[in-house]
């Protein structure tokens, strides 16, 4: 047999027994008054004749009886149908449950869930300034960067590799395949032109050639010797070597000094012709797109995403390992990065007021997404509940409260019973 739990709003709590006993006290107490009031109306009614000052009493037991039948009818309608007669407009709140569910769900987001009523009220909370004072606390900032790597770690011990290589495939290389290579590489050249930085690689490249060349001067002597043909002198090998290696030492040093040198400004050239071929030269863009191609389809790619993943997953293992030992007392990076983070945000005013600002700008607009929702889920919730179980859950919340309409009924038909049978005798005289 499978048991069906009631949904959390009509679960049975600790207090409802207490207010189920202090509800029947109470319709006992007004119950026993409308009684009490009927009894005097009866006996007044047959002594009346003999002791005529009993009128005012019998016209105040008359209208408080009439009055606390009237209340008691009108508090038992809103719950079941008085003495079981299915009288049109009563059992309210079973009867119109869903409409009522849908009213409160509108209720709430028109009245709760607009944005300037959470705005005001997340921005006086100041959501901000508190998460910076807890995380500036060492212990805090150590406990949320242990819980943040012990998480990480074990949802990474969950991955499967191949389920992140497959991951990988999908979403990054199988959009690499889609992305054209020239037009990114044109607009990354691009960047690189902004402000001479080329020039800067160009110096980089200067150096290095004459570095190259310092480095190995004696092994080019030997190069142009071996090319020489057999007949020429080696004076004129040496000669020759010495010439090659002043002359393009000579080069290197006149670019690098002179930032207008031909050469630079055939750099220029060369390097504004590849960026408007990577554009718009079709053959260009067709060998880049092959080139990327051929590279995601080598197994290389596989192998270091591979590697990559499995030295981070080390890595994220590790670290948490040493997070966990609780011999550890020296915080570690994450800890005082999550500190300082903390720390900074009290100290500047400025900050910890834009923090604050995004705090209210999120939550507000989490809350201005999910306002429909609620409403959707308030109305759909109450339209699942049972119909008699949420009208005895209602009943227990306010029904005490309730039956003191009752015994005001009563009180206030009396006096005005008395007070209309007072008016009519002067009015008789």
């Amino acid at each position: 047999m499978t048991l069906v739990t009631p949904p959390a709003a009509l679960q049975i709590t600790p207090d409802d027994e207490l207010k189920r006993v202090r509800l029947v006290q109470m319709k006992r107490v007004a119950t026993l008054m409308l009684v009490g009031v009927a009894l005097v109306f009866v006996v007044t009614r047959w002594f009346e004749s003999q002791y005529p000052w009993l009128g005012f009493v019998r016209a105040f037991a008359e209208a408080a009886m009439v009055g606390g039948i009237a209340d008691w009818f009108a508090v038992t309608a809103l719950f079941r149908h008085p003495l079981g007669i299915p009288i049109p407009h009563t059992a309210i709140v079973a009867s119109r449950k869903d409409r009522i569910g849908t009213a409160l769900g509108n209720f709430v987001q028109r009245n709760f869930l607009t944005r300037e009523v959470v705005a005001g009220k997340i921005a006086a909370m100041q959501l901000g300034d508190r998460a910076a004072q807890w995380l500036a606390q060492p212990e805090n900032s150590r406990r949320l960067a242990r819980h943040a790597a012990h998480g990480l770690s074990g949802a990474v011990g969950v991955l499967r590799d191949d389920d992140v290589q497959e991951m990988v495939d999908r979403g990054i290389v199988s959009r690499l395949r889609t992305m054209q290579a020239a037009p990114l590489m044109a607009r990354l050249f691009g960047l690189l032109t902004t402000g001479g930085r080329h020039q800067a690689l160009l110096d980089d490249a200067l150096r290095l050639a004459a570095r190259f060349l310092y480095e190995n001067e004696a092994m080019i002597r030997e190069r142009v010797k071996a090319e020489s043909p057999w007949w020429v002198p080696g004076a004129v090998d040496s000669r020759v070597g010495d010439k090659i290696v002043s002359g393009v030492e000579k080069t290197l040093v006149a670019v690098a000094a002179d930032p207008d040198h031909p050469l630079r400004q055939r750099y220029d050239e060369a390097v504004d012709r590849f960026i408007v071929s990577l554009r718009e030269n079709p053959d260009t863009i067709a060998r880049f797109e092959q080139i990327k191609l051929d590279v995601l389809a080598h197994p290389g790619v596989a192998d270091f995403s591979r590697d990559v993943w499995g030295d981070v997953k080390a890595r994220i293992a590790t670290y948490a390992e040493r997070l966990a030992d609780e011999t550890e007392q020296e915080p570690d990076q994450l800890e005082r990065w999550l500190a300082g983070l903390g720390q900074k945000v009290l100290e500047d005013p400025v900050l910890s007021a834009k923090v604050n600002g995004w705090v209210v700008e999120i939550v507000s607009y989490a809350v201005e997404q999910a306002r429909e929702d609620v409403a959707k889920l308030i109305s759909a919730t109450v339209a699942a509940w049972d119909a008699d179980a949420t009208s005895r859950k209602i009943e227990l919340q306010i029904g005490r409260d309730l039956q003191f309409i009752r015994i005001n009924g009563t009180i206030v038909g009396g006096l005005v019973g008395l007070t209309l049978y007072a008016l009519g005798l002067l009015v008789n005289r």
